[in-house]
């Protein structure tokens, strides 16, 4: 009864981790925004920035990661590859959200040292997308960590028993 309710809790947050990332997937490639600037045409996409392209890689990479656990079994013989595994797209996530977010600070605040204007002034809707990305990578890489933290306790946990 205790496995079972281990199992599907696992399940659970590896199942809320792929509709994190594939959500940021999807609202980050979305977002684009066009506008007019002082008679110049600003276009603002995710793939000017590859920042904003390396976060939609990792969480793609990471929601598909997901999904194909959903109907793998991950005790016995694979549990340390998917630990392995976890770490490396825990990382991978993490830097990914990293990156994304020193670019997304410097496009809402700027940065006058370098003469860097901000740019959510002039195409908000483009930030709005930016930020709800940013929002579910964070919480898609906190669930992973969870998972990670999980599977090396009860790996750690029954190699003792």
């Amino acid at each position: 009864m205790v496995k079972n309710m281990q199992s599907f809790c696992s399940l659970l947050v590896r199942l809320l981790a792929f509709g994190a990332t594939l959500s940021a997937a999807i609202v980050m490639a979305t977002s684009h925004e066009k506008t007019k600037f002082f008679s110049l045409n600003v276009e603002a996409k995710y793939s000017h920035t590859p920042a904003f392209k390396y976060f939609v890689i990792a969480n793609a990479i990471g929601s598909a990661y997901s999904f194909l656990l959903l109907f793998l079994p991950t005790a016995g013989s694979l549990s340390a590859l998917v630990i392995a595994a976890d770490v490396v797209l825990t990382m991978v996530l993490t830097s990914s959200i990293s990156a994304a977010l020193a670019i997304a600070y410097v496009g809402k605040e700027g940065n006058s040292y370098a003469g860097w204007l901000p740019i959510c002034g002039q195409v908000p809707q483009y930030c709005r997308h930016v930020t709800g990305a940013m929002v579910a990578g964070f919480i898609g890489a906190l669930l992973y960590l969870l998972l990670l933290l999980y599977s090396i306790y009860t790996r750690c946990k029954s190699s003792v028993s």
